[in-house]
Order: C-alpha cells, then structure tokens, then sequence
C-alpha cells in the first residue's frame, strides 16, 4: 500500500505561513498606498508642475531677451544715424565758419589796403607839396640865378613852379611810353 504523502511536503498546497505572508504583504501594500505613495505622487506632481513653471519662465524670459536685443539693436541704428546726422551738421557748420572766417579775413585785408591807399596817398600828397615848395624855391633860385632878376613875387613864384612841375610831369609821362616803344 501505498503511504500516504505528508500535507507540509505538498507545496501546491498552502500552509500558514503563506497566508501569514499575504497579509503582512497586503498590510504593507495597504500602507504604502495609503501613507508613503500619496506624498511621494504630490511632491512628483509639485516637482513637475515647479520644472513647467521653469520652462515657462525661461520662454518668457527668452522673447524678454529677444525684444530686448531687437531694442537695443534699433535704438543702435539710431544713435548710429544720429551720430552720422551731428558729424555732416558739424561738417557744415565747419564749413560755414570756415567761409565766413574767409569773408572776414578778405574784408579786414580789403580794409586794411584801403587804410594803407589812402595813408599812402596822404603821404604822397605830402611829399609832393613838399616837393613843389622845394623845387619851387630851388627853380626860383635857380632862375634867379640865371635870369639875373629876383622871383620874390609869390605869384611870379608859383606860375614859375607850376610850369616847372608840369614840364617835369609831361617829361616823365613821355619818358616811359619812348621807353616801351624803344624796347619793343
């Protein structure tokens, strides 16, 4: 006959340690889900909700840059502009300055001859007036000398002078034209 085979060598059949071991099992299990998973899934939730916010953030503060850069890029443009803008300005007003320095300068020079003609006339019409008296009374001397008479008379004196100044003017008027034909 045979002999019966012992229950706690069958292991299709459960004993009590098994069941002992699901329920420790599911005693864990009922812990976990109800005490560790519930705050680990809410600070994973929390964790992922910060890194979108973060995402978010970062788009947001990139289109900043990237309006600020576009900003900054026209606002260069325009001082660039601006700039070239007060360079041909102060060009022109160089050159206006420089003009009228120009105008002023041909002016004080224009004044300047005109002064000098006029101080240079003067002291021509000095110098001939002293002349005239000069020759004048050296041709009255002379004449006296040769005439034999005395020219004391003030007008004999100045008819002989001014003869005598015209004769020399007529000479010397005459005296350049020979020379020019004669060294042509």
């Amino acid at each position: 006959m045979a002999t019966p085979v012992p229950l706690a060598s069958n292991f299709l059949v459960p004993n009590g340690t098994f069941f002992a071991e699901l329920i420790a099992f599911a005693i864990i299990v009922f812990i976990l889900a109800r005490y560790v998973i519930p705050p680990i899934n809410k600070a994973m939730t929390d964790r992922q909700n910060a890194i979108r916010k973060e995402f978010a953030d970062l788009e947001s503060a990139q289109e900043d840059a990237r309006r600020t850069e576009k900003e900054f890029r026209d606002q260069l443009a325009e001082a660039k502009h601006e700039a070239a803008r007060i360079r041909e300005d102060a060009r022109e007003q160089g050159a206006a300055i420089i003009a009228d320095m120009r105008r002023q300068a041909q002016e004080e020079s224009d004044r300047i001859l005109r002064h000098a003609r006029t101080q240079l006339e003067a002291e021509r019409s000095q110098a001939v007036a002293s002349l005239r008296n000069e020759v004048g009374s050296m041709a009255t001397e002379l004449a006296g000398r040769i005439v034999g008479e005395s020219l004391q008379d003030e007008g004999r004196q100045s008819r002989t002078v001014e003869r005598f100044i015209s004769a020399l003017e007529q000479e010397s008027a005459s005296a350049p034209a020979s020379t020019t034909t004669g060294a042509s």
